[in-house]
């Protein structure tokens, strides 16, 4: 079950997620930012690489996501790898909850993006972490998907 979001400008993509994990469900949630934390990302500035996501006491929080200061923020900028707060329904937090303590999954970030009507917004995956031989196996498998293009292009 994929659920396609409307990303008009993606600021921060974590391309290892995938190689890491194996996802099992896709949320989508709000963040509650600061000014300074939402003209850095209109800029195209963050990370969210080595960045979880974390439920505590009902909520879930975005922890070590980095978000540069903003470079005409003066006095008022906001400190770069602060906790921020997702925005969710309470069935979905409770969901992720269940998920994280019974099953042992993981809430990874794929991305920070801005949707239609303008507002930042994160790609949460509900995923279960990846043993060595599930990496092995997905590196053969880009790689013979790199190889089959190949082939294609050449023989087509």
């Amino acid at each position: 079950m994929s659920k396609v979001f409307n990303k008009v400008k993606v600021v921060a993509d974590n391309r290892k997620a995938h190689y890491d994990y194996a996802v099992e469900e896709r949320f989508e949630a709000g963040i509650e930012l600061k000014g300074t934390e939402v003209k850095a990302l209109r800029v195209g500035e963050g990370s969210i690489k080595e960045s979880y996501a974390a439920v505590e006491d009902g909520e879930v929080w975005l922890v070590n996501a980095n978000i540069p200061q903003y470079s005409h923020g003066n006095r008022l900028n906001h400190e770069p790898r602060r906790r921020r707060k997702l925005l969710l329904h309470a069935r979905e937090i409770n969901k992720l909850f269940g998920a994280i303590n019974r099953q042992g999954m993981t809430l990874v970030p794929l991305s920070i993006y801005f949707n239609g009507d303008g507002r930042a917004k994160v790609e949460l995956a509900l995923a279960k972490g990846k043993k060595a031989h599930d990496k092995r196996a997905t590196i053969k498998e880009r790689d013979w998907k790199r190889e089959q293009g190949r082939l294609l292009r050449n023989h087509g």
